[in-house]
């Protein structure tokens, strides 16, 4: 594949010991050309790409992303099973193409992962990831004679529905979504309106959006919160999950595309991914917009690094 990049065992390093207590020492790269079916295993996958952030007129840098998350990841205690897989498979790497060619191999890859019993976990990257990420959950279900039903739970300020009438960024994928894909079943948690216009609130009634907004999304509401997390996972069989970084706070995020204190913490993240995942529905899950370039001591990957941290061990532990 033109835009495939193999694994490096460079990038995972950290303390030593002799029973695997890091997950430097969990993880094994392995290229997708020797990628085979197992179970009970999770794939790293980086989206090195940050040309939709600059297409939309963002800060660039978040192609460097993936590896500053895997060397976050890395020092991370490790309590998995023995009997669970950690891989990382390498990046999907934006070069020269166009955006599209890109977002196909991941969609591409997305499926190839699913069809080997992996549980997906892509860092990005720019959050038009989303798009790629999306059509290749559909691809995989499409594949086995299932019919698409799949619910986009979206951490994020932003709705991310702009119109792509003059081309793909990453501010598009859930606009792009949406007009390929009936119905389209969309959460979206933290939105705050000094990031979002007017016309993307009333792009978002039109596709019957369900949202929570910033002065909502907050940990004394957790329990609200959870019920409209089930209410809405009860319309569809499968949740993919995306966390936008820039929708947290500067103070816990500061390594994004679009930086703001107006954002949400990280507790009530966590305590609706908890109900994500105890729904047994999660296919998929992704990392989206971060940017080394601005990060202040690793603050914003190990953020990223501690919410997959948080995951992949709810799933497998």
């Amino acid at each position: 594949m033109q835009n495939y990049h193999p694994p490096l065992k460079a990038s995972w390093s950290g303390r030593n010991s002799t029973a695997q207590l890091y997950l430097h020492e969990k993880v094994t790269p392995t290229a997708l050309s020797k990628l085979t079916s197992t179970k009970n295993t999770l794939a790293l996958l980086g989206y090195a790409c940050d040309e939709g952030v600059r297409l939309n007129k963002g800060r660039v840098g978040a192609k460097e992303g993936p590896m500053a998350i895997r060397k976050a990841l890395a020092k991370m205690p490790n309590h998995l099973k023995d009997t669970t897989s950690l891989i990382d498979v390498g990046d999907i790497v934006y070069a020269k193409s166009d955006l599209d060619a890109v977002q196909k191999e991941l969609a591409l890859t997305v499926t190839e992962l699913l069809q080997k019993n992996t549980l997906p976990v892509l860092l990005g990257g720019g959050h038009d990831i989303a798009y790629g990420h999306y059509n290749g959950i559909k691809s995989y279900l499409i594949a086995k004679n299932k019919r698409p039903s799949i619910g986009i739970i979206n951490f994020d300020a932003h709705f991310d529905l702009r119109s792509d009438e003059t081309g793909p960024n990453s501010g598009t994928p859930f606009f792009q979504i949406a007009n390929e894909n009936e119905p389209f079943h969309y959460l979206c948690l933290g939105i705050r309106k000094d990031a979002n216009d007017k016309a993307l609130f009333q792009t978002a009634m039109e596709f019957d959006v369900t949202y929570v907004d910033r002065g909502t999304f907050r940990i004394q509401f957790a329990k609200e919160i959870n019920t409209w997390i089930r209410a809405f996972m009860e319309k569809v069989e499968h949740i993919y999950v995306t966390i936008d970084l820039d929708g947290f706070s500067s103070a816990y995020a500061p390594g994004v595309s679009a930086a703001s204190p107006m954002g949400f913490s990280p507790d009530i993240v966590l305590e609706s991914l908890e109900t994500i995942i105890a729904s047994g529905k999660l296919i998929s899950m992704d990392i989206a917009e971060m940017n080394p370039k601005f990060d202040i001591d690793d603050q914003t990957a190990k953020l990223a690094a501690s919410l997959i941290h948080k995951v992949i061990h709810a799933e497998f532990f």
